[in-house]
C-alpha cells in the first residue's frame, strides 16, 4: 500500500467517526493541557525564585539568637570581684546588695540574711534572719550572723548557694544563655577577627503604629531598624530620595524610607511619598527616600514592606533594650560561605561561650526555594504522566473495539494483497492521529485555562517548547498503547477475517 492511500484510509476512518475520536482523545486533551501547565507553572516557579533572591547577595549569612530573657533575673554585680557572681537586693535571700566574686563587699541585711561578705564562689553573706548566727552548711561561708528570728542552727545550702545565688560560673553560663542581645561590638569583632568577609551590618525589625498620607487610621506595620551599608548589602534600589546616613543614624534623626508597597499604600505613589511626613508611634518622620519594588527578603525583611530607620533611631524611640537584632555577613567568595561561618561562630564564641546562634544564608534559601519548586514540577509531571497512561488505556480499547468492528475490512484488505506491515502501519497511523488531534486540542485547551490559573495567584510562563513536548508526549502516547491493537490486527488470518460477522 503506498503511503498517500494508506494516510487516505486513515482520514477516512477518522473523518467518519469524529465523535469516537474525540472522546477517545479526552485522555491525551487533559493530559497535553497538563504538560503545558507543568511546564508554564514550573517556570514561572523559576522566575518567582529568582525574583525573589536577584537583590540578595548570594554570600549573605545571616547570624541570630533566638534566647529569651529567664523569667527569675538578678542584677550583676558592679563592683564586686572574683568569679563574676551575682548579687541580691536587700531583702534577699543571701549575699550583700553590692557584694559578687569571691572577694566581693559587705551588703545589706536581708528579710533573710543579709551579711557582711558578698557573694560568690566561696560563699554568700553571713548570718541574717534564718539562722542565729554561725556559717551555713556546704556551701555557707563568711563572718558571723546576726540574730535571726528563728531559732539558731546551721543551714545547708542556703547562705551563699555557690553556682545559683552565691552567683559562680554556672550563674554566668546560664545569664550569657539567656540575656544576650547582638550589638556593634560583635559585629567589629566580626569585621576585625573574621577573614574573606566583603561586609557587615546589624539590623533589626519591630511593629508600630503608623499614621498620616491616605490613612484613615493608624495602622501597624513592619519598622526596620538598619546601617546606612544594609542599601548596598542588601542591593536595594532607590526610586525617589536617599537611603539613611551614617550621620542620621548618630544624630537619631527622625527620618525613614518606605518600600515601595509601603508608599504606594500610605501615599498612592513614590513620587507622593518623598519629602512627605508620616507619623510612628506618634513620633513625626520625614520620608527622604522610596524604594523601588523589590520581591525579595534580605536579614528577614521584606524591603517591598517595610519601613526603614535609622538604628539607632529605633532603638531609642522604640525598642528599647528589648531589640533582638541580626547581623549580616557577607562572604566575599560564594564557595566559602561554611568557613566564614564556622570562623564568625568561633569570634561569638569567645563573647558568649554557652550561647548557640542561628545562621542562616542566602545559598540554602535559594536551594529550599528551588527545591520546593521542583517538587511541586514533579508532582505535576507525575500526574500527567498517570493522565497520558489513563488516555492511551483508553486509545487501546477503543482500537480494540474498532479492529473487532472492522474485521472483515481487514481481511478484504488483505485479500486485495494488503500485507501484515500495512495493516499495523494502518492502525498506528490511526492511533497516532487520534492522539495528536488530541494533543492539539489540549494545548488549545491550556491556553483557554491560563488566565484562570493566573487569577488564582500563581505564575504561568507559557512557552513554545512545552506545546510541542505535550504533542510528541501524545503522539508517542497514542502510538505506544495502539500498537497492541494493530498487532492483532495485523496478524488477522484473511479468511477467518471476511468470513466473522
Amino acid at each position: 500500500m503506498k503511503p498517500n492511500e494508506l494516510l487516505r484510509l486513515v482520514w477516512l476512518n477518522i473523518t467518519q467517526n469524529k465523535f469516537k475520536v474525540i472522546m477517545t482523545s479526552i485522555g491525551i486533551i487533559v493530559g497535553a493541557a497538563t504538560i503545558v501547565m507543568v511546564i508554564a507553572i514550573g517556570k514561572g516557579g523559576q522566575a518567582d525564585v529568582a525574583d525573589q533572591f536577584k537583590n540578595l547577595n548570594a554570600g549573605a549569612i545571616d547570624i541570630s539568637y533566638d534566647g529569651g530573657n529567664s523569667d527569675f533575673q538578678m542584677d550583676t554585680d558592679e563592683t564586686g570581684s572574683g568569679d563574676s557572681g551575682m548579687a541580691m537586693m536587700p531583702g534577699g535571700f543571701g549575699g550583700g546588695a553590692t557584694g559578687g566574686g569571691s572577694s566581693g563587699s559587705a551588703g545589706e541585711t536581708g528579710d533573710f540574711g543579709g551579711g557582711a561578705g558578698g557573694g560568690g564562689s566561696s560563699g554568700g553573706g553571713a548570718g541574717g534572719g534564718f539562722p542565729d548566727g554561725g556559717s551555713g552548711g556546704d556551701f555557707s561561708g563568711g563572718a558571723d550572723g546576726g540574730t535571726g528570728d528563728m531559732p539558731s542552727g546551721d543551714l545547708p545550702d542556703f547562705g551563699g548557694m555557690n553556682g545559683f545565688f552565691g552567683g559562680g560560673s554556672d550563674m554566668e553560663d546560664r545569664m550569657n544563655q539567656e540575656n544576650i542581645t547582638l550589638n556593634e561590638e560583635d559585629v567589629w569583632d566580626i569585621e576585625t577577627f573574621v577573614a574573606g568577609i566583603s561586609a557587615v551590618t546589624i539590623s533589626y525589625t519591630t511593629r508600630a503604629a503608623v499614621d498620616g498620607g491616605e490613612l484613615e487610621e493608624a495602622q501597624s506595620y513592619t519598622i526596620a531598624g538598619v546601617k546606612s551599608e544594609y542599601a548596598s548589602i542588601s542591593n536595594l534600589t532607590l526610586a525617589a530620595g536617599s537611603f539613611l546616613t551614617d550621620e542620621d543614624d548618630e544624630n537619631k534623626e527622625k527620618v525613614c524610607v518606605l518600600g515601595a508597597g509601603i508608599a504606594e499604600e500610605i501615599f498612592g505613589s513614590a513620587i507622593e511619598a518623598y519629602g512627605s511626613v508620616l507619623y510612628i508611634d506618634d513620633r513625626r518622620y520625614v520620608v527622604s527616600g522610596v524604594l523601588e519594588a523589590m520581591g525579595t527578603v534580605a536579614s528577614g525583611i521584606s524591603p517591598d514592606n517595610a519601613i526603614f530607620i535609622p538604628y539607632e533611631t529605633g532603638v531609642k524611640y522604640l525598642v528599647g533594650t528589648a531589640v533582638n537584632p541580626t547581623i549580616t555577613v557577607i562572604a566575599a567568595d560564594t564557595r566559602s560561605v561554611d568557613d566564614v561561618i564556622l570562623a564568625v561562630t568561633d569570634v561569638l564564641a569567645d563573647s558568649y561561650p554557652n550561647a548557640e546562634f542561628t545562621f542562616t544564608d542566602a545559598g540554602s534559601k535559594m536551594e529550599a526555594a528551588e527545591a520546593s519548586n521542583e517538587i511541586l514540577t514533579m508532582l505535576l509531571i507525575a500526574m500527567a504522566a498517570i493522565v497520558f497512561v489513563v488516555g492511551g488505556i483508553g486509545i487501546m480499547n477503543v482500537l480494540f473495539v474498532s479492529v473487532k468492528e472492522r474485521t472483515n475490512e481487514i481481511g478484504i484488505l488483505k485479500a486485495i494483497g494488503c500485507s501484515r506491515r500495512d495493516i499495523l502501519l494502518e492502525f498506528l497511523a490511526e492511533a497516532a492521529a487520534i492522539s495528536l488531534i488530541g494533543g492539539v486540542l489540549g494545548s488549545l485547551l491550556s491556553l483557554i485555562i491560563t488566565p484562570g490559573v493566573q487569577y488564582l495567584g500563581v505564575r504561568v510562563e507559557l512557552s513554545v517548547p512545552a506545546f510541542f513536548l505535550a504533542l510528541l508526549f501524545a503522539v508517542g502516547t497514542g502510538t505506544i498503547f495502539g500498537f497492541y491493537p494493530a498487532y492483532k490486527a495485523s496478524r488477522l488470518i484473511p479468511v477467518d477475517a471476511l468470513s466473522a460477522e
